[in-house]
Order: C-alpha cells, then sequence, then structure tokens
C-alpha cells in the first residue's frame, strides 16, 4: 500500500485533497494509507521515513514548505515530494530539492490526478516484484504488491489482486515458499496475507484491502508478530 502525507495549513485545501485523493482511489481501484499534517514543523518534528509521496505546501505558517523539505531530504532521499503552491516561482525551488513536481493553486483535479499517477507509477517501478503463474492458456506475471491475499481452493489457488482475481494451479504452501522473504503471512490454514495491504486487525478479523479475513486462533499469535515486525521495519 502507498503511504502519502499531505502538508497543508489550509484546512479547506487539506480536505480538499484528501477528497481528491479518495475520489482517485475509486476511479483506479486503489487504496492509499494517509496521513495529514496542519504545517511543515509538524511533519518534520520526529519525521521518520514512511512514506512513499508527500504532498507539500509551500507557503505556511510556521515552517514553510521548502524549509520542511530541506529538513526531510537529510533524512529521506526516496520520498517523492509534490509542491502545492500559489505561485509557479516558488516552485521551481522545488528542484534544489529533488520534487517531482508542482501544481498550482486552486488545484483542479485533473491535474492533481495526473501529477498523483506519475507519482503512483514511480513508486510501483521502485517496489515492484513479480511473480510468474500458471493460468489457463498461459502464464501471468503479477505484481506482488498488488495482491491482497491467496486462498487454498482444492487443487488450485484463488489470488485476490487490486485488479481482479483469478485461480492458478498449485497449493497454498507451495505459493508460499515462492513469497518466502516478501511481507507475506498466514492468518488461518487457508489464507496468505499481503501484510502490506493490512488496513486493519480487529480482535479475530483482519481488514485486506476491501476483504475482511478470519484469523483462527492457532495463526493468531505467529500472524500479529509478523504484522509488528513488518510494520516496525517499515518504520526505520
Amino acid at each position: 500500500m502507498i503511504r502519502i502525507a499531505i502538508v497543508e495549513d489550509s484546512a479547506e485545501v487539506r480536505d480538499q485533497l484528501v477528497g481528491y485523493l479518495h475520489r482517485y482511489e475509486r476511479q483506479f481501484g486503489r487504496m492509499f494509507d494517509l496521513t495529514t499534517f496542519a504545517d511543515g514543523d509538524e511533519i518534520v518534528s520526529d519525521y521518520r521515513a514512511v512514506y512513499d509521496i508527500i504532498l507539500l505546501d509551500i507557503q505556511m505558517r510556521r515552517m514553510d514548505g521548502m524549509a520542511a523539505a530541506e529538513a526531510i531530504r537529510k533524512v529521506d532521499r526516496d520520498v517523492i515530494l509534490i509542491f502545492i503552491t500559489n505561485m509557479a516561482q516558488f516552485a521551481i525551488r522545488g528542484y534544489a530539492v529533488d520534487a517531482l513536481d508542482y501544481i498550482l493553486k486552486p488545484v483542479p483535479y485533473f491535474a492533481f490526478s495526473q501529477q498523483l499517477q506519475k507519482a503512483v507509477h514511480r513508486v510501483q517501478k521502485r517496489q515492484a516484484v513479480f511473480l510468474t503463474v500458471p493460468v489457463e492458456g498461459g502464464l501471468r506475471r503479477i505484481d506482488v504488491s498488488t495482491i491482497y491475499y491467496l486462498a487454498s481452493e482444492g487443487h488450485s489457488v484463488r489470488f485476490y489482486t487490486e485488479y481482479g482475481d483469478f485461480s492458478a494451479p498449485g497449493s497454498l504452501k507451495s505459493y508460499e515458499e515462492k513469497l518466502a522473504g516478501k511481507p507475506f503471512a498466514r492468518c488461518n490454514s487457508g489464507y496468505i496475507v499481503n501484510l502490506a495491504q493490512v488496513l486493519a486487525v480487529q480482535q479475530n478479523t483482519v481488514q485486506v484491502g476491501p476483504h475482511s479475513l478470519q484469523i483462527s486462533r492457532p495463526r493468531k499469535k505467529p500472524f500479529l508478530e509478523a504484522l509488528t515486525d513488518y510494520i516496525g521495519g517499515s518504520d526505520k
């Protein structure tokens, strides 16, 4: 799942950007992990390199976006920065901090979605790890980051992904071995979950993208330990 931070001191614009991101999710079938900040100093304080994309207002009351970007770049060279600004001449300075681009206010959805699409593609290119699986009539190459979970289906396995679901011959154990070393774990004997797609855990249920799955009692402790290790590791 792509993690996005919005840093904007105008509550109205901040809410607009959140709305645009949800609209993009519906339009393209994606899901984002969103965090909002009301000023540059809020994101810089105790900053951790956990975001894939940061949407950053340039003119803010306590710490402007350029100063925040310079501070962020000292500890995070990889995060994608997109500036939101009233004046293009301010955004030109963004190239000094390796910003991807800028969007002028008032922010139109089409321009926003185009810049976001470019950023999402860059994140996916960095993160892409592919698994080739046999399907009826040939082979299918799938980016493992788009998998929600795998389910045992007799002598085959059903893949639930951001781009729909499909079945492939083989056992759950065989795909578990192929995914070894990647952020996947069993929540019960019949499901292997992509930990990067986990949105929430409540009692004996895990929310994986749009799907709710049962966590079995024998698998609960190792599954939660794997999830904790993944979250802790991605925060470092």
